[in-house]
C-alpha cells in the first residue's frame, strides 16, 4: 500500500502517523507539505494527522481546510482513494466538506487526553474489516473541541447508510459527541475521520495495539 501523510504548520501527529505507516506497511509515507506538495500518483491512502493546524486560530481546521493541498484531497477522494482524517484531521475532512457535520468544544470545556474505550459500530467497512462488529477496544485520544456535531437527519442518514464507524463505548463518551460517535465515513466509505488516535496504537509500547487492524483493514482493500 502506497501512503502519504499532509503535514500542515502546526501538525504534532505527523510523525505518529509516519512511523506507525513504516511499521505496519514496510514503507515510508510520502510527507507532503500542504502548500507545495503534491500527493503522489498511485497514493491508496493519504492520512490527514492530528495536531494544531495553524494553532487552531479561527476553528479548528478551518485554516487548513483552505490550504491549497485540499484540491488535491478532495481529487484523490474522487478517484476512490482512501483518506484517514484523526483528530485536527477529521476536524479538516469536516471543514472540507469530505465529511458532515463539525467538531465542537468538549462538552466539559476542558481538553482530555487518556485511553479510550470504544465499540467498533461495523466490520462491513474498508477501515473496519480487520475487527469483529460490536467489540470493545481501546484507543488513546487527545482533544479539546472532540465534540461531533450534526443536525438531526443528519444523524439519522448517518446512522441509516451505516456511516457510523466507531462510537464512545457507553458510558465513556468524553466528549458529549452525538448519539457516542467517535468516527464517521462519507458516502462511498473512502474517507473516515475519527478523534481517537489509531496511530497511537500499533506497537504495544504505547498502551496497546488496537489501532493495528484499522490500517491492517486498509492494507486488504488497497
Amino acid at each position: 500500500m502506497k501512503t502519504a501523510v499532509i503535514v500542515f504548520p502546526g501538525s504534532n501527529c505527523d510523525r505518529d502517523a509516519h512511523d506507525a505507516l513504516l511499521k505496519l506497511t514496510g514503507k515510508a509515507p510520502a510527507m507532503v507539505w500542504h502548500k507545495d506538495g503534491e500527493i503522489p500518483a498511485g497514493t491508496d491512502l493519504v492520512m490527514v494527522p492530528g495536531g494544531f493546524s495553524y494553532g487552531d486560530y479561527l476553528r479548528c481546521g478551518a485554516m487548513a481546510g483552505n490550504s491549497p493541498i485540499i484540491a488535491q484531497l478532495k481529487a484523490h477522494a474522487g478517484r476512490g482513494g482512501y483518506v484517514l482524517g484523526v483528530c485536527n484531521g477529521f476536524q479538516i475532512l469536516t471543514e472540507t466538506g469530505l465529511l458532515p457535520g463539525a467538531l465542537v468544544r468538549n462538552a466539559s470545556l476542558h481538553f482530555v487526553c487518556r485511553p479510550q474505550k470504544l465499540k467498533v459500530e461495523s466490520a462491513n467497512t474498508a477501515f473496519t474489516s480487520a475487527y469483529t462488529g460490536g467489540s470493545e477496544i481501546v484507543i488513546p485520544i487527545a482533544h479539546a473541541e472532540g465534540n461531533y456535531y450534526a443536525d438531526a437527519a443528519t444523524l439519522d442518514r448517518l446512522e441509516g447508510d451505516g456511516r457510523v464507524a466507531f462510537r464512545y463505548a457507553a458510558g465513556e463518551n468524553p466528549n458529549g459527541a452525538a448519539r457516542d460517535i467517535a468516527g464517521v465515513l462519507s458516502e462511498n466509505g473512502r474517507v473516515m475521520g475519527m478523534m481517537p488516535h489509531p496511530e497511537r496504537a500499533v506497537g504495544g509500547h504505547e498502551g496497546g495495539r488496537d489501532g493495528v487492524a484499522l490500517f491492517e483493514s486498509l492494507m486488504a482493500a488497497a
